[in-house]
């Protein structure tokens, strides 16, 4: 559809077609890169018995067996929140005062290194990377419904309940959170928003400037008066700007916002967690602002490419509003 514009508005224009080369979308950074390393803590041996008949001991006991050992981050957050309240629970029953003591040593670096844990239980899942694929190709053209509607709601609840994790207020339960990565597992709209953006943005400036080349060159219309070219011109500019390419640029746009900005505020309330290659990586793809934002990018493209119609049409007294 995108490249068949180009054609069309040269054509209309007398110009000469030339698409120009999609640059490339930079993958998600690979899961060793995004994943952080938690830090072990577990009670000794003659401590962890000496909690007989108290929850953490089976608490502990889980993350000792042969399962505990190979959590997914999912599951090691669980535990690692089930361990913190386990132990709280604990503390009052605990008489001697050196194992009390190592509890609650236990819980305040379990409580230093439960970011680490929501990061790798966010940003550093397999399920993600899923969702951000980019071989699925591109968002959809006129879908019959809202295709990141589901996804949306699915990352402001996880916003609200990181927000609130990181906050210290721990009592909140992540069995939705399976749900949630299912779906990161079965729907790839992050990767074709990513996609789609970048094939707006190379499509809009290769139309833009074939506008720009007739505007500097001879006027579609003299002194103002249309002609037969200039309502074939208008004829395309409604039949395929207005009715297909517009509702696409406004399809993709609002899905931006649904979804591609929800995570960025995924990604920034936890900006103290996220690796170097990560941070690079976020502010291209999910930040709105910034040098190479794509998003500011095709911002931009579509600013420019309104414009560049507006001054064409206005040459002939065709300007829209006009």
């Amino acid at each position: 559809m995108m490249d068949e514009y180009v054609e069309r508005v040269a054509r209309v224009l007398d110009g000469e077609v030339s698409l120009s080369e999609l640059p490339e979308v930079q993958r998600l950074p690979r899961r060793r890169d995004r994943r952080l390393d938690m830090p072990e803590l577990e009670l000794g041996m003659l401590d962890f018995l000496s909690l007989y008949g108290c929850q953490l001991q089976y608490v502990v006991g889980e993350r000792n067996s042969v399962m505990g050992r190979v959590m997914d981050p999912l599951n090691r957050l669980r535990y690692e929140l089930r361990f913190i309240q386990a132990a709280r629970d604990c503390l009052p029953d605990i008489d001697r005062e050196k194992l009390k003591e190592n509890v609650q040593q236990a819980i305040d670096s379990k409580l230093e290194s439960l970011p680490v844990a929501i990061w790798n239980a966010t940003w550093a899942t397999e399920e993600i990377e899923t969702l951000f694929t980019l071989s699925k190709g591109y968002f959809p053209v006129a879908a019959e419904s809202n295709p990141v509607s589901d996804l949306s709601a699915d990352v402001n609840r996880l916003n609200s309940t990181v927000r609130s994790l990181l906050e210290g207020q721990l009592d909140h339960s992540l069995d939705y959170l399976g749900e949630v990565h299912q779906r990161w597992q079965a729907e790839y709209r992050a990767g074709q928003l990513l996609n789609s953006a970048r094939l707006l943005v190379a499509r809009l400036d290769d139309a833009t400037t074939l506008i720009r080349s007739r505007l500097g060159d001879r006027p579609l219309c003299i002194d103002g008066k249309p002609n037969n070219q200039s309502d074939i011109v208008r004829n395309m500019f409604f039949s395929v700007y207005i009715e297909r390419i517009q509702p696409y640029m406004s399809d993709v746009r609002n899905a931006r916002d649904d979804l591609i900005r929800p995570l960025a505020t995924l990604s920034e309330m936890q900006a103290e967690m996220r690796p170097e290659s990560f941070q690079a990586w976020s502010r291209q793809y999910l930040g709105a602002t910034g040098g190479n934002s794509l998003w500011q990018d095709l911002d931009r493209a579509m600013a420019e490419h309104t414009t560049s119609w507006q001054q064409l049409l206005e040459q002939c007294g065709l300007r829209p509003g006009a």
